[in-house]
């Protein structure tokens, strides 16, 4: 184990979480061996790891059919099972908790994704899920729109525990993390306890690449004076952006306003790498951990990330590496004609339809074996 490369990423000062969770991962014992044994502190979930995870196994069937014969519909049916696991994992990582004093071992679930655009309902679900799950060591994950700000604020302002997803932009994380301050020092005008409440910012990163690769890849294809900057920018944004972000987070949580919340017992919101599977063949199945290896984040992968990282990794602090040129990398884009601002608005309009639709498929499949 003193070999392994994923625990070794918490003497960085990073921790691991996963982005994977089923019934019998947690009750067959591998989550607590893969606690022990990477080091892993953290899962986070989505509608389409339950739905995969229904549709792949048979741990699901005897709970879905017992609820059924209780007459529940299939959204009661499928919070039933999505929260149990979220509690029964939460309780494995109990102790990860304890030993951390709150700075880890958190287990994530989503609001209903169909609610990403509206503020009201979503603080409603975000405070029902809270209260349902019942564990301090709990996540409720709330995307990163413009209507979701005001949610993230108010919730917390309420002491809920806060993982705030979609994130693709610079400007959208700079408003994330206000909102997530400003909450603070309204519950603290409130006259209430800052100490145990936690949040994370999930910056999504393979899809960038995804979308912006092939707008550079023409660009080299058509030839003309654009080609070297177009090659030195394939498959560097998302990493480019990480880099910037992570600036960013510590300006803003190393500010003197901050300050005075963290002598009040509040914590940091921690960024979050996401989507770090390369979906990239060409790349290394570990493009998007190593450069963004630093204090005082997390990296969440998917089961083959985790399993690449911990035969093939090497853990060096690089986060805080080639700022400038990050810098220049992104400053240079508007030159290729690519607009990062819109682009990111367009993959956070995306990722509200990608949730949606795992979660519309596995609604209408225990709807449909419920007739």
């Amino acid at each position: 184990m003193q070999n392994n490369h994923l625990k070794q990423l918490e003497t960085f000062g990073q921790s691991v979480w996963l982005d994977y969770i089923r019934r019998d991962f947690i009750t067959g014992g591998r989550l607590k061996q893969m606690i022990v044994e990477d080091g892993l502190t953290g899962i986070t979930s989505n509608p389409a790891i339950f739905e995969k995870a229904v549709s792949e196994s048979h741990d699901y069937v005897e709970y879905i059919l017992a609820m059924k014969q209780k007459g529940m519909d299939a959204k009661e049916v499928y919070e039933g099972f999505s929260q149990r696991d979220v509690q029964t994992a939460a309780d494995e990582f109990r102790t990860v908790y304890d030993r951390t004093d709150g700075r880890d071992g958190y287990v994530s679930l989503e609001v209903n994704p169909h609610l990403a655009h509206d503020t009201n309902k979503t603080i409603d679900e975000a405070r029902r899920l809270w209260k349902a799950l019942d564990r301090p060591n709990v996540l409720i994950k709330v995307p990163g729109t413009e209507e979701g700000l005001p949610a993230i604020r108010q919730l917390i302002i309420d002491g809920i525990n806060i993982n705030v997803t979609l994130l693709f932009g610079l400007p959208r994380y700079r408003q994330v993390a206000v909102a997530y301050i400003s909450g603070l020092e309204e519950r603290v005008a409130a006259g209430k306890d800052l100490k145990r409440i936690a949040s994370v910012a999930s910056f999504f990163l393979s899809r960038i690449d995804t979308l912006i690769d092939p707008m550079l890849e023409k660009i080299i294809a058509g030839g003309g004076k654009n080609v070297m900057a177009a090659q030195q920018t394939l498959g560097q944004t998302a990493i480019a952006s990480a880099r910037m972000a992570y600036q960013i987070y510590k300006e803003i949580f190393g500010s003197s306003r901050f300050v005075e919340l963290e002598k009040k017992g509040a914590r940091r919101q921690r960024v979050l790498w996401a989507s770090t599977g390369a979906k990239n063949p060409k790349y290394s199945d570990i493009k998007y951990v190593e450069p963004l290896i630093g204090p005082e984040t997390v990296n969440t992968m998917p089961v083959d990330t985790i399993n690449a990282y911990r035969d093939h990794g090497d853990p060096k602090d690089r986060l805080d590496r080639d700022i400038d040129a990050s810098a220049s990398l992104l400053g240079q884009l508007p030159e290729l004609g690519i607009n990062i601002d819109k682009l990111t608005q367009q993959l956070e309009d995306e990722g509200v339809k990608k949730f949606n639709i795992p979660f519309d498929k596995i609604i209408a499949s225990l709807q449909h074996e419920r007739t």
